[in-house]
């Protein structure tokens, strides 16, 4: 589904990502983890095609992603950010609405012969933002824009999902549950996902594999267990951790050692 090929980023000079490559497959929920200022921001943006590589290629579903025009990219992919809405004066309906934007004519009709309003009362009620679908965005929390951006997507009807610390402004409770609903979305529709995600345990118990970047490289992608070790998060993140397997899922979870504190700061 994406195939990333050496790529290479600068800015000013300075090197960003460096000789990049990894592929995605079609339904795989693929993590990308590293500390701030590994690259995993940019190298999410330029997998969206809003920023182009100094060298190397990008495909998606076999074609470069710089050759998709705008609303034909977006038929294909869609995109959450951690700023994900800003207040815009339209309701939560009305946001919700804007996913089917690639799908329309300049007429603002739908082509793909699809019933729109059942379409996002389906998406609303199973984000649980029906008794919220005529508030004004501006008077939403932090959680409940998140929410609204993720129906968007889901309205999108996306075979790409491109995330960047979706669970920023989640509490825990409402962070389970967005990752179970991104999971379910996934596994019954085929969806592939790549998350650009901080919390490590989140990620060793949603993602199929990870990326681990440092410094603009890569340290190491594999299975959950296969990256999140001890030593190489003392290694990438300068700090001490103990690995211990979820009693459930049988993944590896960290539990910091509070007396060692991160020697990048």
């Amino acid at each position: 589904m994406i195939d990333v090929y050496r790529v290479k980023k600068q800015y000013l000079g300075k090197s960003v990502l460096n000789q990049v490559s990894f592929a995605v497959q079609p339904g795989e929920c693929f993590g990308i983890i590293g500390p701030n200022g590994s690259g995993k921001s940019t190298l999410l943006r330029m997998l969206s095609g809003l920023e182009n590589a100094d060298e190397g290629t990008i495909h998606v579903a076999g074609r470069s992603v710089y050759s998709y025009k705008h609303r034909e990219l977006a038929r294909w992919m869609a995109v959450l950010q951690q700023e994900s809405l800003q207040p815009n004066g339209f309701t939560v309906r009305e946001v919700v609405a804007m996913g089917r934007y690639p799908f329309q004519n300049w007429l603002g009709e739908e082509i793909s012969g699809r019933t729109v309003p059942a379409l996002i009362d389906s998406v609303l009620e199973c984000m649980g933002l029906m008794e919220l679908a005529h508030r004004p965005v501006e008077q939403l929390s932090g959680g409940e824009r998140q929410r609204t951006a993720l129906a968007k997507a889901m309205a999108q009807q996306p075979r790409v999902l491109l995330m960047d610390e979706p669970t920023t402004y989640l509490d825990i409770g409402y962070q389970m549950q967005w990752m179970n609903l991104i999971h379910h979305w996934q596994k019954n529709s085929e969806l592939t996902v790549v998350a650009v995600l901080h919390d490590l345990n989140l990620a060793a118990i949603y993602c199929d594999r990870l990326m681990l970047l440092d410094e603009g490289e890569i340290v190491q992608i594999g299975t959950p267990t296969e990256v999140i070790t001890e030593a190489r998060i003392r290694h990438v993140y300068g700090t001490e951790a103990s690995v211990m397997r979820h009693p459930s899922c049988d993944v590896p979870q960290l539990l910091l050692n509070p007396t060692c504190g991160n020697q990048r700061l």
